[in-house]
């Protein structure tokens, strides 16, 4: 624990220590605490220590260690970004991951990998989302981060690449909330303060217990108008921690539920946005198009260590449990309904419950000549068991109807996916500047849907499928010295289809769409990382560099939509390539600075057909071989300069960018790139022994008042493709603690 007030270097200024071998403890890893618990007051001069992420095996490591491009964003980061509300605001910092802000809380985040996950105009899929080992990502691949707790982490961590085939199905990235421990009694209140009518209150309290315990708390109400009609939003969100440490064993229970009804302003078309960006869409308040959403989920993680000189070190378990229910009300006219019975409304409500257990043991011996070797094994299950409804959105007829309310039965299923894993991971010093990693994920995906609304003409939609798969992984890492490490590696990917999209046939036919087949991934990666000291008179520096290429065949699109069905299919190869920079330096005692860049082509690599409008009963348009892949960015970068004038308070200039964003497969039509730049400045004031810390932070974001694209939704059947992004806006942050 750094001293309050010290301004010193990032530790990874500092010479790296040699690597940890494979055959030593998880203790003798060196792995610094982080500067502050999530919630405290650490000086706004403290520089962040070297990033630690979670590694497949479930072993803390640095970053600098990892055979594969990864990154972390820690407690100061996440608190400087923003009101943390969204991980939009921090994430733009990691390269290879996008992070779309659809200033949309009726939508979750367009969230995506090296261009994996870019094509989902809803949720999250294409990406494995965790938090405290909890997936937020189902069986079937779709996820959504509404529930993260920013405010109570310890860290974000983002694993990119090959190596996010260990962690299953559907997982070209993975990002990962870690909260943080109680380490000291302590009370916290927080307030925000900002645009277009935001306000957020937090209250907390950590306290350590007798006996080896640890709770930490946490309840905040989050409050938005929008900057545009239709656009508000609430979040009640309640977090709780329970930890034990024991002399061979961690036990670490998490709660947390939450509660958001939301607005939904709909994207713009092309000529809305260009006369007004500060505009709704008229089938938004015409059906006042809205979503709720509730959840609360637990879980348990249990870690021993064993004693004894045999080679086995620990075991891990993990189990959790959960409860997601969601009513959606769409603007799909009422004529459109009626004129089809197979039509399943416009109103989507659905309960959904999710369970899921992990369990792992570690095995690590000494070799000679200091070397070791590491073993990882083990097993998890997991399975979502959903009734789902759909309503019309209207009721009456005529003069006497009302739309945008809950109308009539028209869609009526249970529909459950189950996932079950094998996985083992092998660490090996093969000299000791070589080290060899070998992985591999077997598992199987089951679906089943009953269908409960079977009337006149709209038959019997009930079906079955499931999908083997097996994901190896490679990688070899030169370490030449404790400063410099090069690596490459190399994995089969697995994307199995979503329930959407296996929900209806293309042909017209009842049941599940059974001719759907999983996305497949070849993805290889090159990458160094780099750390210089400064102790010579130099400024110091961290680099980690990437170059990374995916071939992917059967990429999932869509086939019709049609009646309010959309359907899907398969289609030929394509490809996803780049280079990613992060460049972060300690130029002196009072100057940091940032760089992360991305580069990536991702293109289809074959011809094929889509429809041009809806309604399409069958695609008639053609995409040529090299139309890039929708929603995703050929560059992005994200650049800050910090200035530590004192102990106590830090002024920044950021700066994030991106190049032209491609609306469809068509690419008909682009949101264009741009550049925005946001001053922010951190104080940090100690009120005395009594009175605690209080920590002020103001924002101002997008300094120039551009109007530009936040982001897109993508193949929008409606052409209304464009969310716009906010103007100019401010933002006041006070965050008082307080020890007792």
């Amino acid at each position: 624990m750094l001293a309050a007030g010290a301004a010193t270097a990032p530790a990874w200024a500092q010479s790296p220590p040699p690597a940890a071998p494979p055959g030593a403890s998880a203790a003798a890893a060196p792995v610094p605490a982080p500067a502050a618990a999530a919630g405290g007051t650490a000086d706004a001069a403290q520089a962040p220590l070297e990033q630690v992420v979670v590694t497949a095996s479930g072993a803390e490591r640095r970053l600098f260690e990892t055979p594969y491009a990864a990154g972390s964003v820690d407690v100061q980061g996440l608190r400087g970004a923003g009101p943390m509300v969204n991980l939009s605001e921090a994430l733009a910092r990691v390269p290879g991951i996008v992070v779309n802000n659809r200033s949309n809380y009726a939508q979750d985040l367009q969230i995506n990998s090296r261009g994996f996950g870019a094509r989902a105009s809803f949720g999250v899929r294409g990406i494995r989302l965790y938090t405290d080992g909890i997936p937020a990502t189902g069986p079937d691949g779709q996820g959504q981060v509404s529930h993260f707790d920013l405010a109570g982490a310890q860290r974000v961590e983002v694993l990119r690449g090959p190596f996010s085939a260990l962690y299953g199905s559907s997982s070209g990235g993975v990002i990962s909330l870690v909260s943080a421990p109680a380490t000291e009694r302590r009370v916290q209140v927080d307030g925000d303060l900002g645009s277009f009518g935001l306000r957020q209150l937090r209250l907390g309290v950590d306290t350590p217990l007798q006996g080896g315990f640890n709770l930490r708390a946490q309840l905040s109400r989050f409050e938005i108008d929008g900057f545009r009609p239709q656009s508000s939003a609430t979040r009640t969100l309640g977090n709780v921690r329970l930890g034990w440490e024991g002399p061979r064993d961690r036990v670490v229970a998490v709660l947390n539920t939450l509660d958001q009804p939301s607005l939904d302003p709909l994207g713009l078309i092309r000529s809305d946005f260009e006369t007004d960006p500060d505009r709704t869409a008229s089938a938004a308040t015409q059906f006042n198009t809205r979503k709720d959403t509730a959840q609360t989920q637990g879980g348990v993680s249990w870690r021993h260590r064993f004693e004894g000189d045999g080679p086995l070190q620990e075991s891990q378990l993990a189990a959790y449990y959960g409860k997601r229910s969601v009513t959606q009300w769409q603007a799909i006219s009422a004529s459109t309904q009626t004129s089809n019975v197979r039509h399943p409304g416009g109103v989507i409500d659905f309960d959904r419950f999710y369970e899921g257990v992990d369990g792992r043991l570690v095995w690590r011996w000494a070799l000679d000549d200091e070397r070791g070797l590491q073993l990882v094994a083990g097993a998890s299950t997991d399975r979502s068991d959903e009734d789902r409804r759909g309503y019309e959105n209207f009721t009456g007829a005529g003069a006497t109807q009302l739309l945008g309310v809950t109308g009539a039965l028209r869609r009526d299923e249970r529909n459950r996916a189950t996932r079950s894993d094998v996985y083992a991971q092998g660490e090996v010093d093969i000299t000791n500047s070589f080290v060899g990693t070998l992985g591999v994920r077997d598992g199987r995906i089951r679906y089943r849907s009953d269908d409960r609304y079977i009337v006149g003409l709209n038959v019997d939609d009930s079906g079955s499928a499931s999908f083997r798969y097996t994901t190896p992984v490679a990688a070899l890492q030169w370490r030449p010295s404790g400063a410099l490490q090069v690596y490459l590696s190399t994995a089969l990917g697995f994307e199995s289809p979503t329930f959407a999209e296996l929900a209806y046939r293309p042909d017209g036919n009842p049941g599940l769409n059974t001719a759907l087949k999983a996305q497949k991934s070849r993805q290889t990666e090159v990458g160094l990382k780099w750390r210089s000291s400064g102790r010579s008179g130099g400024p110091a520096l961290a680099l980690d560099s990437a170059v990374f290429h995916a071939d992917s065949e059967d990429e999932i699109v869509v086939a019709t939509n049609q009646g309010g069905r959309q359907t899907f299919r398969n289609i030929g190869r394509t490809q996803r390539r780049g280079l990613e920079l992060d460049l972060r330096a300690s130029l002196s005692p009072q100057w940091r600075a940032q760089l992360a860049l991305t580069w990536l082509d991702a293109a289809y690599r074959e011809a094929f057909l889509v429809c041009a409008a809806v309604p399409c009963a069958a695609p008639t348009l053609p995409v040529p071989a090299g139309n890039r892949i929708a929603g995703t960015l050929a560059r992005t970068a994200y650049a800050e300069v910090v200035w530590l004038p004192t102990r106590a308070t830090d002024i920044a200039l950021e700066t994030r960018g991106q190049g032209n964003l491609p609306v469809n497969d068509l690419n008909s039509d682009f949101a264009a790139g741009y550049a925005l730049f946001a001053l922010r400045a951190r104080w940090t004031l100690d009120l005395g022994p009594n009175s605690g810390k209080l920590e002020l932070l103001g924002r101002i974001d997008n300094l120039a008042d551009r109007r530009v694209v936040g982001s897109v939704i993508v193949n929008e059947g409606n052409s209304r493709f464009f969310e716009p992004a906010p103007g100019r806006s401010y933002l006041l942050s006070a965050r008082w603690a307080k020890a007792f």
